[in-house]
């Protein structure tokens, strides 16, 4: 099985390890010193006290590296449309694309039983690059959930978990994903197949679309937004309205608002990724957690003031400090009218 992991950054890299030593053939698309490091040493997993090297193919160009059964996008959802054009090389009649991203994808309604089914993104895939250049097709959707950390260029140390969702758009059972998951149980990762993987989508960015800009716009950490009241009461009515969009929409929650927030504030004094990416000068990951819940919410006909306000804020926040990626300006998304408004 050859699976190259595009994006071998602190969640590529956990998984690159994991499932090479798992014995598949495992190659990485990387960039920078972390690239240098990795193709002169290979790549060091830190984990369980327990240090594993990985001795694989890293490389910047696709082309190098020919088709490819799976390629595990493991990038921040504006890397990810920025690169999809590259993808091409690895992508074979059969290879899937596997959406290791959090947040909304750019294929969410695909393959949905309703009028919605070929429903483009603008939030999170203008011009719709990533729906031309690899398809929707191709896509298996994948929810990530371990905490990993580059500690330095061609190291990473896994911190927890090891759970990832997998799914097929259309819902149904597949040998693709069958066997990826076969692949990850081997390698030490703990997958998990959802009937409708946007129900494990939705879980996730259910947190990340209020905890992120809070605690980017507070620098408090989760326990402290999921307990504060004042923060408490905005995280729940920006979840309110998020659950009042994934219903409409067809998704399910399995759990409730308050359980959701007290298991975030369970997890202790945690800097979410979006506050550790503004304390390193990092570009903030805010389309693909808000404001594609907000364009949901306008596709819905549900109103969502308490996002939109959050949204604002935040996004006013990194433009000032240069943090917000900004589109080409012939494929950025058009402004999202309110509800209602010619």
């Amino acid at each position: 099985m050859k699976i190259c992991i595009y994006g071998a950054g602190a969640i590529g890299g956990y998984m690159a390890v994991m499932l090479q030593q798992a014995g598949a053939e495992v190659s990485v698309i990387a960039r920078g010193e972390h690239l240098k490091a990795m193709q002169a040493h290979g790549l060091k997993l830190l984990i369980d006290g327990q240090e594993r090297a990985a001795s694989l193919t890293a490389t910047q160009n696709p082309a190098d590296l020919g088709p490819q059964d799976y390629v595990i996008v493991a990038l921040k959802a504006h890397q990810a449309w920025e690169s999809a054009e590259a993808l091409k090389p690895l992508l074979g009649r059969d290879t899937a694309v596997v959406t290791a991203q959090n947040g909304v994808p750019w294929w969410y309604f695909y393959g949905l039983p309703t009028a919605l089914a070929d429903t483009r993104l603008a939030s999170v895939d203008p011009g719709d690059r990533q729906w031309q250049a690899i398809g929707p097709e191709r896509v298996i959707g994948c929810t990530v959930y371990p905490a990993t950390e580059i500690t330095e260029p061609g190291v990473v140390r896994h911190i927890y978990g090891n759970q990832f969702g997998l799914g097929e758009p259309n819902r149904t059972e597949s040998l693709r994903v069958a066997r990826l998951a076969e692949a990850m149980t081997a390698g030490g990762l703990k997958p998990r197949l959802y009937e409708d993987i946007r129900d494990d989508i939705w879980l996730k960015l259910w947190g990340n679309l209020c905890f992120n800009p809070i605690s980017a716009l507070t620098h408090a950490t989760l326990d402290v937004i999921a307990t504060e009241p004042g923060t408490r009461a905005l995280a729940r009515a920006m979840m309110v309205e998020a659950e009042q969009i994934g219903l409409k929409l067809g998704a399910r929650f399995r759990v409730g608002v308050d359980r959701r927030i007290d298991g975030a504030a369970g997890v202790g004094a945690h800097r979410t990724s979006m506050l550790q990416d503004l304390d390193k000068g990092r570009a903030l990951e805010i389309d693909a957690l808000l404001t594609a819940v907000q364009e949901m919410g306008r596709i819905a006909e549900i109103q969502t003031p308490h996002i939109d306000a959050v949204l604002a804020l935040v996004q006013q926040m990194a433009r000032v400090k240069g943090l917000y990626p900004t589109f080409p300006q012939e494929a950025a998304p058009a402004p999202l009218r309110a509800v209602g408004q010619a």
